[in-house]
């Protein structure tokens, strides 16, 4: 671009989808600290308050930080590659770190209660996507943010990356719906069904949840705001496969 040209724009409705997003992932977070804090007495580690760390780290991490990491190929869009690549990677791992400190929080809480561990649907969906998360975070960093992966290797690997990326965010939300749930049927029992305040709040927050995975999908899968390549990375991945592949420029 020439020197004192205006910086590129980003697509109609994409930061307006963006700032939607954001909105409600702050307002899923804070109808969570809220349900949490009104109804069950706020969050305390080595307490028996200790359990409701579980559902605030796996909001935090496997859903509203797991989407932003999901958006940033949308957000950043006429940034450096390797810098998006980055941060993607970055808020990835701050996700799964936030997760573990959920997952540990819930079996030294149910440790001290003498609460059976890994029985429930909703626990074995968490744990699979935990997991799963994992095992996708170390593939992707091997295949793109560290050297080594051959050209056509990582040409093979990228839609499987995008389809898992796009399924374990679903399965994120899945088990916190679930998740949800089994508390509510725990801890309020049959008065659930008589539209208690407790149960109206954790309601509005799976719809919170959900709206905010639509939101995040919508983005994701609308095909005119994926991120164009710059011209530099298209030279560099030519340069890449002609080394890797021991093709010429212009096979």
């Amino acid at each position: 671009a020439m020197d004192g040209a205006p910086p590129p724009s980003s697509p109609a409705g994409l930061s307006a989808f963006v700032a939607v997003s954001q909105l409600l992932g702050l307002t899923l977070l804070a109808t969570t600290g809220a349900w949490l804090g009104r109804y069950r007495g706020g969050v305390a580690w080595h307490s028996p308050l200790q359990f409701n760390a579980h559902p605030l780290c796996m909001v935090l991490g496997m859903v509203f930080l797991q989407g932003d990491a999901l958006l940033v190929y949308r957000v950043f869009r006429h940034e450096a590659k390797r810098s998006t690549k980055a941060l993607h990677a970055l808020l990835h791992g701050l996700a799964l770190l936030i997760a573990l400190v959920g997952i540990i929080a819930v079996f030294e809480s149910h440790r001290s209660k003498g609460i059976p561990d890994m029985y429930s649907l909703h626990s074995w969906c968490g744990m699979a996507t935990f997991v799963l998360y994992l095992l996708q975070w170390l593939l992707g960093c091997g295949f793109f943010l560290f050297p080594g992966a051959s050209f056509s290797l990582r040409g093979w690997y990228k839609p499987q990356h995008v389809f898992f990326g796009i399924t374990l965010f679903i399965l994120s939300i899945t088990s916190c719906l679930l998740g949800i749930t089994e508390m509510l049927l725990f801890k309020l029992s049959d008065s659930y069904s008589h539209f208690v305040p407790e149960g109206i709040l954790a309601n509005t927050l799976g719809v919170l949840l959900v709206a905010f995975g639509l939101v995040v999908g919508y983005v994701l899968t609308w095909e005119e705001w994926k991120r164009p390549p710059l011209a530099e990375e298209l030279a560099l991945s030519m340069d890449f496969k002609t080394l890797t592949e021991g093709e010429s420029p212009g096979g």
